[in-house]
């Protein structure tokens, strides 16, 4: 295995939406909760406004949408069921975009290191990802106790401490604004993918140095050996 040769030296990716279209899967877990109480279903396209910042905001963001004032100890109460049929069927209409699987497997060839950061739970984000990458990812880390959730960078930089690897040297690839603040906020270079549940401008508009449109696109950027903006 070769010494990665240009300026990033390990990638760190989001899940949803970035490595993997789980919209619909969301949406399907997210709508069934919804209706065991009674509520209304949320179109699909919906939900992408609505992820990305955790599950307790995933909950809210959704009771809002269908006008439900829920009291706090009603809020848990939907959460766990939520939970309770997520955990049931994680892989329920999941898969990777494509060319990413070939994408990790080309970066890690190269001596680069991979990793996983989601505000997903730890336990969905760690089966979800050995569920369709394998062992490829070096780390995976989604929600857990004492880290907060993007866009704080503890978590990423205890990640890049683990590989020792200096974050300006470390590409954070996301879909989201909040994904993009994670990189800069940790001092990394933050990449766009535009096949995700956001759009470019948000994307520009929170601090992406690159903005790639395919699995190849990411790549040339994740082993190119200047960094120049796109």
């Amino acid at each position: 295995m070769s010494i990665p040769a240009g300026k990033f030296q390990a990638c760190i990716f989001d899940l949803d939406g970035t490595l993997a279209n789980t919209i619909t899967s969301i949406a399907y877990f997210g709508n069934s909760t919804l209706e065991a109480y009674g509520l209304p279903a949320i179109p699909v396209e919906t939900y992408k406004s609505l992820v990305g910042n955790g599950a307790d905001v995933l909950m809210r963001r959704m009771l809002k949408t269908v006008g439900a004032n829920f009291p706090e100890e009603k809020i848990r109460q939907f959460r766990k069921a939520y939970d309770q049929r997520y955990e049931s069927e994680p892989m329920a209409l999941v898969e990777p975009y494509p060319g990413i699987p070939e994408l990790l497997e080309r970066l890690k060839t190269l001596g680069l290191k991979v990793g996983v950061l989601s505000n997903k739970p730890d336990n969905m984000a760690q089966y979800i990802v050995r569920a369709l990458f394998g062992s490829l990812p070096d780390q995976v880390h989604g929600q857990r106790d004492g880290f907060p959730t993007k866009p704080d960078p503890t978590a990423v930089l205890r990640m890049a401490a683990d590989f020792q690897i200096q974050p300006e040297h470390i590409l954070y690839v996301g879909d989201s604004g909040v994904d993009m603040q994670t990189g800069r906020n940790a001092g990394m270079v933050p990449c766009g993918v535009l096949w995700g549940f956001r759009g470019e401008e948000e994307l520009r508009e929170n601090g992406a140095e690159f903005l790639v449109k395919t699995a190849e696109e990411l790549y040339a950027v994740a082993t190119a050996s200047k960094n120049s903006c796109q």
